[in-house]
């Protein structure tokens, strides 16, 4: 089966996760800074998590433009995906509303250790329904991003018990090294196009 429907699913699926973690917000009751200052953990949260939803709908766009079919073990494993990324308006929320409590910070890193354990899943398997030679495995390369995002995760989740905010510091550095554009698939992608 061609991934357009499935592309389409999951882009519809991270929108929903979108809006929720934006309706989760709520507007000050007053109209002063102090007021706005009271919403900061919520509203940082809510930037650290859509800036990580963004960064897995890209790579998942970009990893889905460079194969040609997906199979029902792909599906699983896109839903699986989808499954732990759908816990991140919550554990968004609960981290937000206790002003970064260690157990909050905690469950946020594992929730997003497990998303990372499911893109792996997701990627392998589609790397090895296209072959060792297809242009998704070439793209791919080493995959250092992918190898040490789980490692900083499990270094955060466990920092936090000692110290919540050095804990959280190693999710955001996970964020910005995503951040910084990965243009292995787009090369790929043209080198195909032109070829």
């Amino acid at each position: 089966m061609s991934t357009g429907r499935l592309e389409a699913f999951s882009d519809g699926v991270i929108a929903i996760l979108i809006t929720i973690m934006v309706l989760e917000l709520h507007v000050p009751t007053e109209t002063t800074w102090s007021a706005l200052g009271h919403e900061a953990p919520k509203l940082l949260t809510y930037v650290l998590s859509f800036a990580y939803l963004g960064i897995y709908w890209n790579n998942h766009h970009h990893m889905l433009q460079a194969t040609e079919h997906v199979t029902g073990g792909v599906l699983w494993a896109n839903l699986h995906l989808l499954f732990w990324l759908s816990l991140v308006p919550y554990t968004t929320a609960w981290m937000g509303e206790h002003q970064f409590a260690t157990v909050p910070v905690a469950v946020y890193g594992i929730s997003l250790l497990a998303a990372a354990i499911a893109y792996y899943v997701l990627q392998t398997l589609l790397v090895r329904g296209h072959g060792p030679d297809s242009p998704l495995r070439r793209a791919l390369g080493a995959d250092w991003k992918g190898k040490v995002s789980p490692l900083l995760y499990v270094a955060g989740i466990s920092t936090s018990f000692a110290e919540r905010w050095v804990g959280l510091a190693f999710y955001v550095v996970v964020a910005l090294i995503w951040l910084v554009p990965d243009r292995r698939l787009e090369h790929v992608l043209v080198e195909g196009s032109s070829a």
